[in-house]
Formats: structure tokens, C-alpha cells, sequence
């Protein structure tokens, strides 16, 4: 199950436009984080697809909304996409996220505000942040243009390559195999900003691999060995 979230959206018609947009795709499921109120305009501007407003949820933050709904896989979006030292905001395309995206589990593709879109802190929440490669002259898309773009590539590739069942690693494991990559930079003294650094980069190269059960079986049983040794 794909959710679509919509991070504390400003105009009821984005919100409208959005949901219209889901619907091209197949996508029913819209979660709203701290949202403007719903006027006339949202549900006019949604035209055919107005039960997807009527069924959305509301949560009072991206963390609230992580904590109360079980996700496997979080996808942040950016306008602005991070060079090498901006590690929350390093990011893939749209094209590279759906060739890679064949998991099963519930899935969170999360847009940011109009103007401002996620915040950093918002962005080291997800597994991995997709960026719509775009002009120079004028970079940022707006919401409902950049969520086409994202949906029609993950549309036209789970159509042409039907997911299988593959045995994809849960969130608990690849949480506990983060947790075993944070004890063993204890171990070695990192100072705390590079800890957090390092943490987020293997959060990232964990979530563009898309491994599976077996592989995070593996890869905890070397770094609880590198945590023992050190020990």
C-alpha cells in the first residue's frame, strides 16, 4: 500500500488537485500532516476523485503520523537536492526510486509544504529523498507537478514489471541492523556529529538497496561480530 502524504499543505485547491492526481495513478490512500482547512475548493478542484479527501487522514506531525501507522519504507521528496555535504538532502531520481521500488509493505511518499517543502529534520525521517532533476532558471516544481511525475514512473513501471513476492527486509530489521551500525560507531569513539552523519548515510544506502530479509540477517550477524571483537 502506497500512502501519499501531504506535509502541512497552505491552499485547499493543492490539496484538490493532489487527490485528482492520485487517481490517475491508482493511488487511494492521502494523509494530510497539520492541514490548512478544507474548504469548498479541495473537493471542487479533486473533481472525480473527492472520496480520496473524504477518506484522508490528519496528523498533527510527520512524526505522529511515522509512530501511530506502521511503515516499511519512507520516501522523501526535495525541490532542493543536497551536494555532497548536505547528507540529508542527497537524493535519486524518480526514475532511479521506481526501477528500485519492487517491495511489498506499505510505502510513504512524502511532499512538503508549498515554497518550503520538508525540513531537514523532516528528511532524516525517510529511507531515501527523491529530486526531480529541473532548470536552472526555475528549479522548484510545483506539488502536484512534482507528485505526477513521481507517480506516472512508479505507475508505468509496476505495470510493466508486475511486483513479485519478494522477501523483503521489515522495518524492525532494518532498524535493528541501524542500531548495530550506531553501537559499533560508539565503540570507535565517533565524535557526535559524525556519528549522526555516518548513521544517516548507511540509512540512505540502506534504503537505495532494497535488501532483502536474508541480507540484513547477514549484514547484523557482521556487525554484531565487529561489535564483539571490539569488545
Amino acid at each position: 500500500m502506497i500512502y501519499v502524504v501531504f506535509v502541512e499543505p497552505k491552499t485547499p485547491g493543492n490539496i484538490g488537485f493532489l487527490a485528482r492526481t492520485m487517481k490517475n495513478f491508482g493511488l487511494n490512500h492521502l494523509v494530510l500532516i497539520n492541514p490548512c482547512q478544507l474548504e469548498h475548493e479541495a473537493y471542487y478542484q479533486s473533481m472525480h476523485a473527492r472520496e480520496i479527501i473524504y477518506n484522508r487522514q490528519e496528523y498533527n506531525s510527520l512524526t505522529e503520523f511515522l509512530k501511530k501507522v506502521s511503515i516499511d519504507f519512507v520516501v522523501g521528496t526535495t525541490g532542493t537536492a543536497g551536494g555532497s555535504y548536505n547528507l540529508p538532502r542527497i537524493s535519486i531520481t524518480p526514475e532511479n526510486l521506481a526501477q528500485s521500488l519492487n517491495i511489498q509493505g506499505d510505502i510513504a511518499l512524502v511532499f512538503g509544504r508549498e515554497g518550503d517543502g520538508l525540513t531537514n529534520q523532516e528528511l532524516e525521517l525517510c529511507d531515501l529523498v527523491v529530486s526531480i532533476p529541473t532548470h536552472e532558471s526555475y528549479p522548484i516544481l510545483n506539488i502536484t507537478h512534482a507528485a505526477a511525475i513521481i507517480f506516472y514512473e512508479l505507475f508505468k513501471t509496476q505495470k510493466k514489471y508486475p511486483v513479485e513476492d519478494l522477501d523483503e527486509a521489515s522495518l524492525d530489521e532494518k532498524n535493528r541492523l541501524i542500531d548495530y551500525t550506531d553501537e559499533v560507531l560508539d565503540k570507535l569513539d565517533y565524535p557526535p556529529h559524525k556519528q549522526k552523519n555516518a548513521s544517516i548515510v548507511f540509512k540512505r544506502v540502506l534504503g537505495r538497496a532494497f535488501i532483502s530479509g536474508r541480507e540484513a540477517h547477514t549484514l547484523k550477524g557482521m556487525f554484531r561480530r565487529i561489535r564483539d571483537r571490539i569488545n
